[in-house]
């Protein structure tokens, strides 16, 4: 990154104070970040302040989650997200790298309208680790059906969970 004044290109600036490793540059980050999701119609969800949800009067969502300067999203229509896009190009740099494949450990593929996840790279790393790269393999069997829970104590199958999203 550079900075050039018409007429002094020959002399250079001394910078007095730069964000990035400042003790409070997280802080500052944050509240500036979340001041724009407010501005753009966003609401905090209240049991985890770094996911956003924006709901429309037709009923088009999106859901951000924030993780340090990543974002990661989900919508039910194209046009809010292009929406929003469009509010964060005029705020932030940003960097659009496409569908997620790879998160703090967990390989994502996405399909049609499925999602697969697994840990097959982390797993490969750890047996290396221990030297047991070579041992046998066993398969264990896990239900086809994953049951989670709301806050509130309800059963959320997997049918019940993409009609949330």
């Amino acid at each position: 990154m550079s900075y050039e004044v018409k007429g002094h290109e020959d002399k250079v600036l001394k910078l007095n104070k730069i964000l990035y490793g400042l003790k409070y540059a997280s802080r500052v980050w944050y509240s500036h970040i979340d001041g724009c999701f407010l501005k753009n119609g966003f609401v905090k969800y209240p049991h985890k302040y770094s996911i956003y949800v924006k709901i429309k009067e037709s009923g088009d969502t999106l859901i951000v989650y924030l993780y340090v300067d990543d974002l990661i999203f989900t919508r039910n229509n194209p046009k809010i997200l292009r929406d929003f896009k469009q509010a964060m190009i005029q705020e932030f740099e940003i960097t659009n790298i496409g569908l997620m494949t790879y998160y703090l450990g967990i390989e994502i593929k996405q399909g049609e309208d499925k999602i697969f996840m697994n840990q097959k790279k982390f797993v490969k790393k750890i047996l290396k680790k221990f030297k047991i790269k070579d041992c046998v393999k066993v398969n264990t069997l896990v239900g086809c059906e994953v049951n989670m829970l709301k806050n509130d104590g309800e059963k959320i199958n997997s049918t019940t969970f993409k009609s949330l999203v």
